[in-house]
């Protein structure tokens, strides 16, 4: 007579499901999370925290599999479970920002910024909502955003807390040698940016299949955009990539030159720096990170990007010319 098969608990369903997203199937990742939900919420034990993972991890899926509806759902759900929620808030955002929805994007944005100054994808994310808003709305375009909430100070010192206590995230087989630099350079910077590691494994492990598949075809959809001049557009498209795959050098330096574009002057050079963290030899995130300096009238560094260009390809007239040009800056 068979065996009866033993049912799965919801932590074994949850532990599931972070395999399917680690391996870029957030259909079943999704599904996953889901009947861990419904087995925990049949449980009765009322955890609120347990559940508010789940519907953020769920909504992570959602957000990977370009279903920006459902993730804002569930991470709203997850904030009233867990208000404040680091991830969510971000995870919202960002699918706020992709459904053009820049106003709520903002709001998310600058709530992570009370709970954590240090967040690069907050401060970038900002960034971009602003330039975006002022360009729709004007210069009055903070009166027409909602209310941004206000942190308690309670909220900041148990998040720290739990952030500081936090292990320290482990390897994962699939990441590769690309990947691990990002890794140990997050896992670096973690120790002096108290929540910065809640978000790793957001942005540490290796795309799956579709994931690569997505990411590839949005860049060739912002490359068009390009050729065709229409630099917001693609910086757009760069950014939906990026989510997808964040390991991709040319997706930084291809919207870093729609920064430079855009005169989002600051945006470009992360992206470059971002670049030259993955390829540290990489020339054109040298040079435009040089422009990018020029215009902020930062001759000093212009001139080393430059100087760095030149060490790798000595012949480069475009970094020759530019380098007198900057060289004569007052």
């Amino acid at each position: 007579m068979p065996q009866k098969r033993r049912s799965q608990s919801w932590t074994e369903l949850k532990q599931a499901g972070n395999e399917c997203f680690r391996a870029g199937q957030y259909g079943e990742a999704a599904n996953l999370y889901s009947q861990s939900i419904q087995l925990l919420e049949k449980s009765g034990q009322k955890n609120k925290e347990d559940l508010g993972i789940l519907y953020s991890n769920r909504a992570a899926s959602y957000l990977k599999d370009g279903n920006c509806s459902e993730c804002i759902k569930d991470c709203t759900t997850s904030l009233e479970l867990v208000p404040f929620g680091f991830k969510a808030l971000l995870r919202r955002a960002s699918a706020y920002e992709a459904l053009e929805r820049y106003r709520q994007a903002y709001v998310d944005y600058k709530t992570v910024l009370q709970i954590d100054w240090n967040v690069p994808a907050a401060h970038d994310g900002v960034n971009r909502m602003t330039k975006t808003l002022t360009d729709i709305d004007g210069p009055s375009w903070r009166e027409k955003l909602p209310p941004i909430p206000t942190v308690p100070m309670s909220v900041k010192e148990s998040l720290a807390k739990a952030a500081s206590s936090a292990p320290s995230p482990q390897q994962n087989s699939v990441i590769d040698n690309k990947k691990k630099g990002i890794y140990l350079y997050r896992t670096e910077r973690s120790q002096h940016t108290s929540l910065q590691h809640l978000i790793f494994n957001c942005i540490i492990l290796a795309p799956g299949p579709e994931a690569a598949k997505k990411a590839k075809a949005l860049k060739e959809e912002g490359n068009v955009f390009v050729k065709k001049g229409e630099h917001k557009k693609a910086m757009e498209k760069y950014t939906q990539s990026l989510a997808q795959d964040p390991t991709e050098v040319t997706t930084y330096t291809n919207r870093a030159l729609c920064y430079l574009s855009l005169k989002m002057y600051k945006e470009a050079i992360s992206d470059c720096d971002e670049a030259l963290r993955l390829d540290s030899a990489n020339i054109k995130a040298f040079y435009r990170r040089a422009q990018a300096n020029k215009e902020l009238k930062n001759k000093k560094s212009a001139i080393e990007d430059l100087n760095s260009v030149l060490k790798i390809d000595p012949n480069n007239t475009v970094a020759q010319k530019l380098l007198q040009e900057v060289q004569k800056m007052k």
